[in-house]
């Protein structure tokens, strides 16, 4: 497993790193070697915060846990991935085909050039969409704990797609009207 280490507001000692490395690390179990965790430290008003993030075999884990100490921080967030795993792994393997994890899809990038006076974009991201069924975006969108989730859309030719979680708690799916 892949290891990043990020500080906000916080310098830490290395033996922080080195718990957090080796907490972590009980979740190598569930992934590929080449699974991949961004650890973001942080405090704000005498909280400790953790930001666990976990990518391995095209599916994302997150935690963010919050205690007065750091090391405790990290294992609660550890438990919190730890539980996302257990309570989707028969799903992930029930609902996944055996090559669904594999990268084909091509990188998307949204950018705009222009300018207007309150809606300037503050931040980029790029993504690789992947094909997947709609049940499979729903999935990934509560593993990551987010109110949408785009993805290409397997059920209607690859095309571009958005599931997301409404008010009154169930789901919806934007699509292309071709």
């Amino acid at each position: 497993m892949k290891f990043q280490f990020s500080e906000k507001k916080v310098k830490l000692p290395g033996n922080v790193h080195a718990y957090a490395e080796k907490k972590v690390m009980k979740l190598a179990r569930f992934f590929e070697e080449d699974a991949e965790a961004l650890i973001v430290f942080s405090v704000e008003k005498n909280r400790n915060n953790v930001e666990l993030t976990v990518h391995g075999a095209g599916t994302w884990f997150r935690a963010h846990e919050s205690t007065s100490d750091m090391f405790a921080s990290v294992d609660a967030a550890v438990g919190t991935i730890e539980g996302q795993i257990r309570k989707n792994k028969t799903r992930l393997a029930r609902r996944l085909r055996q090559d669904a994890f594999v990268r084909t899809a091509e990188e998307t990038s949204f950018v705009t050039d222009e300018k207007e006076d309150d809606l300037s974009i503050v931040r980029v991201k790029q993504f690789y969409f992947r094909p997947m069924t709609r049940d499979e975006a729903v999935l990934q969108m509560n593993l990551l704990e987010h109110s949408f989730f785009a993805f290409r859309d397997e059920d209607n030719d690859g095309a571009f797609a958005v599931v997301y979680r409404r008010n009154d708690g169930s789901f919806g799916l934007l699509e292309d009207a071709l």
